[in-house]
């Protein structure tokens, strides 16, 4: 029993170490976005975004060494542990946080920058069975909000944020916000947006903010036409009025 202890202990201060040296972008950018993040181990061992985004490091590295199945294997078993599937052959950047993480799939080709997050439900996709270059490329600092489809092999800029529930069908311009079905550009700022702004009960509604400026000026339009009325009617009055001799 006791040496059962010891050898756990062996583990997990070992685990503790590799996580420490090879994932320490990762475990940053959970500390940096996650404010429900505040203990080191509760992190490294209870954090399924985290344990998803190793797996596919490991299998990854295996691929690039043309090792057969392992890799394969080492991504479904993650997809079954954490609820995320991270194809190997996706190529990803330092510092992506996934968040809760069930649902999230990446495909094979997808490439993501540094410093992206995804919230739970996030699918970055192809359209079809066509091979080579079908999955989406994005750039760096974007935030994928809940349940969020990006599709086909399109290029989304960076400092990009997507709206929970968007489906991205078409390339995205840098510092720019993309909401609703299919994706509309609500926002385009021109200026990097710096780090991730995960407030998505602020994000534009594009229809709505359209429909708005729409009764802006009906209403403009209205009030001039009182006015025009009102002219009339008092030069009306006036022209009626007898004239003195």
């Amino acid at each position: 029993m006791v040496q059962a202890l010891i050898a756990l202990l062996i583990v997990i201060v070992v685990y503790a170490l590799v996580v420490s040296i090879f994932f320490q972008r990762e475990v940053k950018a959970v500390f940096e976005r996650d404010p429900a993040a505040t203990n080191y181990w509760e992190v490294i061992f209870t954090y399924p975004g985290l344990h998803a985004i190793m797996a596919y490091r490991i299998a990854h590295r295996l691929l690039r060494m043309r090792v057969p199945f392992f890799p394969r294997w080492i991504s479904q078993t993650a997809r079954w542990a954490t609820g995320v599937e991270i194809h190997q052959g996706a190529k990803i950047g330092d510092g992506l946080f996934i968040d809760h993480g069930m649902g999230v799939v990446v495909g094979e080709t997808t490439i993501i920058g540094n410093n992206v997050t995804l919230f739970q439900g996030v699918t970055l996709g192809g359209t079809g069975k066509e091979h080579g270059k079908r999955h989406p490329t994005l750039g760096n600092n974007i935030v994928v909000g809940t349940g969020a489809k990006v599709l086909g092999n399109i290029v989304i800029g960076d400092n990009v944020a997507i709206g929970a529930n968007a489906v991205v069908l078409r390339d995205v311009p840098p510092n720019s916000t993309v909401v609703g079905v299919p994706g509309r550009i609500a926002k385009q700022a021109g200026r990097r947006v710096p780090g991730a702004n995960l407030d998505y009960t602020s994000l534009p509604d594009p229809l709505t903010e359209r429909l708005e400026r729409l009764q802006r000026e009906i209403d403009l339009i209205e009030s001039h036409l009182k006015e025009w009325h009102e002219e009339q009617r008092q030069a009306t009055g006036q022209s009626e009025r007898p004239h003195r001799t």
